[in-house]
């Protein structure tokens, strides 16, 4: 069959120059819906930042509450806090108070998950329960049933721990001592944040996929390497971020601190970087300083959370 000269040229023609594409639009729909919220957060949030970050570089005390015009300062602020013993000591105590109620937190509330994975629903249902009314229940409330546990005169504990043979704690205060106010302390947030943990990770735990689990116990592989190379490994991303909030909640950590002071002793012994910032301004009216010991504290937790974000970004860029 032989083809006519039009068709064969139209055939030995080069073919048209392909037009380029056009660059795919991105839809605007998604950024058109977050933006009330990004408004609303930088007008919640950028105000009262931009004040702190501004009275940080200027002498804002007392006078000025009466009209008198701040003065720029400077670093002088930053550089009285990096020169005081007081204020690394609280730093230091802040910064071992978080990893020791963290970690504590952590470990704690994994066990729970792993204990509500293999306990029957009853007791599971009755444990779960249990742990939401612990984190409802307001920070007042629980400092006031924790006050009635450890009151020096009619607690609890002294009382139950006076039955041991050779203790006699009744009258002990676990409040004067600064190594038991700090370790009464750690153990009223860790009760109070263990339940958080736990049911996160509880969640995540009933997500872990049935075959992994089969195959791995086909491996040979006992309830404790189970839990170490195959169900955290999983939880990974879970338990990255529970423990930096873990962290970030427990180095600012005021009420808990502030309501303990009111129950025993106070003073300078006693404070971590909450009630320590809130003395500075509001105890002592250097609003200046303490707008600087904010943005240390901000800074500090910006570290913290730098090595999450950095995770999230080449998550994203994989």
């Amino acid at each position: 069959m032989t083809t006519s000269a039009p068709a064969r040229e139209l055939l030995d023609a080069p073919p048209p120059p392909s037009r380029p594409r056009s660059r795919r639009k991105r839809p605007r729909l998604p950024y058109l819906l977050i933006a009330p919220a990004l408004i609303a957060l930088l007008v919640g949030m950028g105000y009262p930042l931009g004040w702190q970050v501004l009275n940080s570089f200027r002498e804002y005390g007392l006078a000025q509450q009466f009209g008198e015009a701040p003065a720029w300062v400077g670093l002088d602020n930053y550089i009285s806090l990096l020169t005081d013993g007081a204020f690394w000591s609280v730093l230091i105590k802040s910064v071992a108070f978080m990893a020791v109620t963290a970690l504590a937190t952590m470990v704690i509330g994994i066990g729970l998950a792993v204990l509500m994975k293999s306990i029957p629903s009853w007791s599971r249902i009755t444990l779960q329960i249990a742990m939401l009314v612990a984190w409802a229940m307001p920070i007042v409330a629980q400092m006031t049933v924790w006050n009635w546990l450890i009151d020096d005169r009619n607690g609890v504990l002294n009382y139950l721990l006076s039955f041991l043979p050779g203790v006699d704690l009744v009258g002990h205060n676990w409040l004067v001592d600064p190594w038991s106010f700090f370790a009464v302390a750690s153990i009223i947030i860790t009760w109070a944040s263990v339940p958080f943990v736990a049911l996160s990770v509880y969640a995540g735990l009933t997500q872990v996929s049935d075959e992994v689990v089969e195959a791995a116990q086909l491996d040979g592989a006992g309830g404790f390497q189970m839990l170490r190379r195959v169900t955290l490994p999983i939880l990974r991303p879970i338990l990255v971020i529970l423990l930096l909030l873990q962290l970030i909640w427990d180095l600012r950590v005021y009420a808990q601190i502030e309501l303990l002071q009111g129950f025993g002793a106070a003073g300078d012994k006693y404070d971590l970087l909450g009630t320590y910032i809130y003395g500075l301004g509001i105890g002592q009216g250097h609003f200046g300083v303490a707008a600087a010991a904010a943005m240390i504290v901000l800074f500090f937790t910006i570290a913290l959370s730098w090595f999450y974000v950095r995770e999230l970004i080449k998550e994203d860029q994989s």
